[in-house]
């Protein structure tokens, strides 16, 4: 990914603290301006990935980066039987948390706080694995696909949601102009964190995608290896499989 982007770029913090800081900020706004920042756009996107995912027909469940569990809670309407959760953020999973119990899906989705790069699961227990914006946080990309790895059956899925730049030339200056401008003025405005919206804007332009994240997962270990641009290239669904 070239030159480290990081939320906070005056603070002695490593990446990972900044990410939790950032999301811990942002997390009673962050569902409201998710929807505001992508028109809507990413209910559509979570829906497509959790048909691809379910076309395995996986029992469990792991969503990783989970955030307030928006991916994780749209899973239990699936006949899979176990959900986890999992995000580095206590102020995210809280939100996430309130909303199982509202919902009363306390016996299938389980919220836990835990670190994508260290996973506190053992080998080969989940038959899919999900994160949904969140690869991009990660401090050590490799690292934490690997982690993901090692937690999927042989045969898991892997599908990840994720920003990317669009190929279109034109589609692309409007892209950078949105992030650029546009999206840290609506996180100063509805939010007063400014430099968070900043960061989720210059870390979407600087990570690899389409082929070049494949070819990451396939140095990983993963197989068949896919990718289908949302929205005119403004993002994409990734699937592999261990």
């Amino acid at each position: 990914m070239g030159k480290e982007i990081l939320p906070y770029k005056d603070s002695d913090l490593n990446k990972k603290e900044q990410v939790r800081r950032m999301f811990d900020a942002i997390s009673g706004n962050y569902d409201g301006l998710n929807r505001l920042i992508t028109f809507g756009s990413d209910i559509r996107w979570r829906k497509r990935l959790i048909r691809r995912v379910s076309d395995s027909n996986p029992e469990s469940i792991l969503d990783i980066a989970t955030g307030t569990g928006d991916l994780a809670l749209a899973f239990a309407h699936t006949p899979a039987r176990k959900i986890v959760g999992l995000d580095l953020s206590p102020g995210m999973l809280e939100v996430g948390k309130k909303k199982v119990v509202k919902l009363e899906l306390q016996d299938k989705v389980q919220m836990v706080l835990g670190d994508s790069e260290a996973l506190a699961f053992p080998d080969a227990c989940f038959d899919a694995a999900t994160v949904a914006f969140g690869v991009r946080n990660f401090e050590n990309l490799e690292k934490g696909l690997s982690e993901i790895y090692r937690v999927l059956k042989p045969g898991g899925v892997l599908a990840i949601l994720e920003t990317s730049v669009p190929e279109n030339q034109f589609i692309r200056w409007g892209y950078h102009l949105y992030g650029r401008h546009v999206l840290p003025l609506i996180g100063k405005l509805f939010s007063k964190e400014e430099k968070a919206y900043a960061y989720l804007s210059e870390s979407a332009a600087a990570f690899p995608h389409g082929e070049q994240f494949n070819n990451i997962l396939g140095k990983i270990g993963f197989i068949g290896m896919k990718h289908e641009p949302q929205t005119l290239g403004v993002a994409t669904i990734y699937t592999a499989m261990k």
